[in-house]
Parts: C-alpha cells; structure tokens; sequence
C-alpha cells in the first residue's frame, strides 16, 4: 500500500475551516483573558509573537477552548522545563519557513529555497508545572464589577422553557444536543453590552432546538453550506433584534454587521439568504419574547444593519 503524502497547505486549510465550522471569527472576541499579558500568541522557548497564519490557529484555538495564556510550547520544551502535558490534551499545528539547499536543475549550482515545515504545540494552560510569563498577575486596579442591564436580565428571565445556562471558560456556544449555552462568566467580558449581545446570540441559536422552532437544518448543517450560513445569520440578526428590544443596539450593530458581512461569498451565491434568515431571526425573537401575534403584543423594533470596515 502506498502511503498518501502528507499536504501541509491542505491540512492548514481544513484546520481554518473546522475553526470557523465552531463559529470561530477574528474580530469576535469580547471576553477578557484572567491572566496577565496581551493575549497575543508567544513561544515559550523564545518570548517572541508568532507571525501569520499561526496567529489566527493559534488564537482562534485559544477563543474555542478557553485558554487563558498567550504562550505555546513543543512537547520537548515542556519537558525540559520539568513540567508535562495533561493526559488527553491535543496539539495544535503551527507552521513556519526554512531554507533548503538545492541543486538548480539549469545549471548545477546551489540555490536556497524556501520550504513550509510544521511543528505541534500546547498551550501553558494544557501543561501541568508549566508556569508561562503570563501566569503572574499584572498590579493595578481590578477591572470594574459587572452590572447586570435591567431590560436584558427581563428578556432571559422571560425566556420560556429555556435552555440550561452555565456560566464558566472562556468561550461561548450553545450545545444543541444537550439544549445547554455555555458562556464565560459576566465579569469577563469587555463590557455588559458585550455580554448580553454574545448571550443573545447563543439565545438565538437554541431557538432552533426542536422542541422550539425546529430548525433542524441549520442545527446540524455542515460549515459552509447554505443551512449553516443561514443560521449563524439568524443567530447575529436575533442578536441584533434582541439587542435593539432590550435598548443597548448602538454598541452592538456593528459588531453584528461585520460578523454578517464575513460570510459575503454566501451572500453573493444567495441574495435570497439574508431576507430568508432576517425572517427566521424575527420569529427567533419573537418567540424569546414571548411574542404572538394573536394576541396582539407589539412587534419588537426591527433593525437596518449600517455599513463599515470590517474589524
């Protein structure tokens, strides 16, 4: 049997989209890490930033598993610092170019070119007596206590028959088959209106659990089909709309258009999905609310995402 090669630039791309596939975007990130420093990605062995690609895996994997540390080591440099990795932990890939000496085919004279290699690291907090730079907490003021906003703490409370919530990480998601939001915890975040929009889109989402509005397509839909981008269109819309109801839109609108507008090549496929999901995000809302027509209950106010720069 022969062996497939191994294709670098194949596995960094799946990578990227198994990252977005879990509702992974850059300019995405509100909650504050606990420990000190930047929280841009570093090697362990040398202090110094990584640079490309490595940034986005490397961040983006710290965002999906609630990694507090901004530094990243090989198994080997774990080892030497008399520490170990915890049974179980996964590495994450890095990548990284290296001259190679070559014979030109031309002429016969050496040349150097460039070649893409690949290492695996862990993150400090994966290690077990690893204490990374960052572990020491920075003197100075704690950040101001959360204060909960009255109208959103309404909504959630008036949520029927929700999913559970448990606050704790560093991420945030909703869990369709256990029908559970996982969230970090309030104080964490950059600001309450951050918080109430992130929890809002989670909200949104379990919306579509079947024992609700049973959007069961866009539930368990692959990355990059069109049920997958319609949801996470009703997931930032319902967001948008529950934002916009509970009076803290303005610090939230744009966040919320830019994470739409990272999904332009399915908008450009579909000109239909937007008006589609704005329709499902509605009744997402609507049904938060508690909102029924027969009744007569008032409509929320419907939003007009505005354009800008992308974060």
């Amino acid at each position: 049997m022969v062996a497939m090669a191994f294709d670098l630039y194949q596995t960094i791309t799946d990578k990227i989209i198994s990252l977005l596939d879990q509702g992974t975007v850059p300019w995405r990130r509100p909650i504050r890490r606990t420990a000190a420093g930047d929280g841009f990605p570093k090697s362990m062995a040398t202090g110094k930033p990584y640079r490309g690609i490595n940034v986005f895996l490397l961040a983006a994997t710290s965002w999906i598993k609630g990694y507090d540390s901004s530094y990243w080591a090989t198994f080997n440099q774990v080892k030497e610092k008399n520490a170990s990795v915890r049974k179980g932990e996964k590495s994450t890939l890095v990548v990284f170019w290296k001259e190679w000496t070559v014979e030109d085919k031309n002429n016969g004279e050496e040349k150097k070119v460039p070649l893409l290699r690949h290492f695996n690291v862990f993150n400090a907090d994966q290690c077990e007596g690893l204490k990374a730079p960052d572990a020491i907490t920075i003197d100075g003021p704690p950040p101001p206590p959360f204060v909960p906003l009255d109208e959103c703490e309404k909504i959630i409370a008036g949520y029927a028959n929700p999913p559970t919530i448990e606050h704790g990480g560093g991420r945030a998601c909703y869990l369709p088959r256990e029908d559970k939001i996982e969230i970090a915890k309030p104080e964490r975040f950059v600001s309450a209106e951050d918080y109430y929009a992130t929890l809002f889109h989670e909200v949104a989402h379990s919306t579509g659990h079947e024992r609700r509005l049973n959007r069961q397509e866009g539930m368990a839909s692959l990355f990059g089909d069109e049920n997958y981008c319609k949801e996470e269109f009703v997931a930032e819309l319902g967001s948008a709309l529950l934002a916009a109801t509970a009076g803290i839109s303005p610090p939230t609108i744009d966040n919320a258009a830019a994470y739409i507008r990272g999904w332009s090549k399915a908008l450009k496929e579909d000109k239909k999905l937007i008006v589609s999901a704005a329709g499902a995000a509605q009744r997402a809302a609507d049904h938060v609310l508690g909102v029924t027509f027969e009744t007569g209950n008032p409509e929320p106010p419907r939003i007009e995402l505005t354009d800008g720069p992308v974060p």
